[in-house]
């Protein structure tokens, strides 16, 4: 498969009555994904903390928080059922699960078509998950192999940080999955720049999916800003300012990208300018000397 079109799901944060109207959401979204011709569903990050809103009764970050890492391996299962009925590739947004040693990871399920599924864990904690909810910091990347090719998933703050995505685009991602939550336009903003600048780096795709809408029921998803899109490098064979696609701000519709992995290849062979080989290595700190 040389071409995968995309379904981005800019998330509105609903209140579901319990685990199954939850799924029975998703659900939905995979429909409409699917009669769009979608290879490829991508929920954001904490998509899944809507879960809590069937349990809690009022805002409370710790019991939101439990109500979902509880109910974890019905989310999983749930989920992959759902990928296996219709047949797509799903990136089930991000659910917090306890590990073997008692400590809560933020992870990405990649599903296929057949249930087979795969983790990413987030790497970078942001001061709100290490600091008010105790979430500790994942494995490092990987990729994924799929009929497409290798993918990454680099889950919302860990956009920001260009070696993290350095690292799967060296493993052979040529696209990398990035769900998000940010509760304001700044949060939202340095993930949409980022996302735009690791595929300008790397020459790779990036597609950003991001939670919406307001829960004034939750302590944890109370505020989600954003929009969905799908980026390209920045050089010929692309749009000039890379964006492949884009959704429009705090909109809940699937956004929808093609992209063509031969597209990149042709790019990559000559392109104006090399970025994704032209890096250095990583630089020692620069020396600094005082103008007098």
């Amino acid at each position: 498969m040389t071409a995968l079109r995309l379904a981005l799901a800019p998330y509105r944060i609903g209140r579901p009555r319990g685990l199954d109207d939850f799924l029975a959401g998703i659900e939905a979204l995979l429909a409409e994904a699917k009669a769009g011709g979608a290879d490829l569903l991508v929920l954001p990050e904490y998509t899944s903390m809507a879960l809590a809103g069937g349990f809690v009764a009022e805002p409370d970050i710790a019991a939101e928080l439990e109500a979902v890492v509880g109910r974890a391996d019905a989310l999983i299962a749930g989920f992959r059922a759902l990928a296996h009925r219709f047949g797509l590739l799903l990136l089930a947004g991000t659910v917090p699960m306890r590990d073997d040693n008692g400590r809560i990871r933020n992870r990405a399920p990649l599903i296929d078509g057949d249930g087979k599924i795969g983790f990413q864990d987030k790497r970078v904690m942001t001061r709100f998950e290490s600091e008010q909810w105790g979430i500790a910091a994942g494995a490092p990347p990987r990729v994924f192999e799929t009929d497409f090719g290798r993918i990454g998933v680099a889950i919302c703050y860990d956009s920001e940080f260009p070696w993290l995505v350095r690292a799967q685009a060296l493993a052979g991602a040529d696209l990398i999955l990035v769900p998000s939550c940010t509760d304001t336009l700044h949060g939202f903003n340095r993930v949409f720049c980022s996302a735009r600048a690791r595929a300008l780096e790397n020459q790779c795709y990036t597609a950003v999916a991001p939670t919406t809408g307001a829960a004034p029921w939750s302590a944890t998803v109370d505020e989600n800003r954003g929009f969905a899109g799908a980026f390209g490098p920045i050089d010929r064979g692309f749009p000039a300012d890379g964006v492949i696609a884009s959704g429009v701000l705090d909109a809940p519709d699937l956004v929808f990208a093609t992209i063509d992995r031969d597209r990149l290849v042709a790019t990559r062979a000559d392109p104006a300018v090399r970025n994704r080989t032209d890096w250095p290595d990583n630089p020692a700190p620069a020396d600094v000397a005082a103008l007098r």
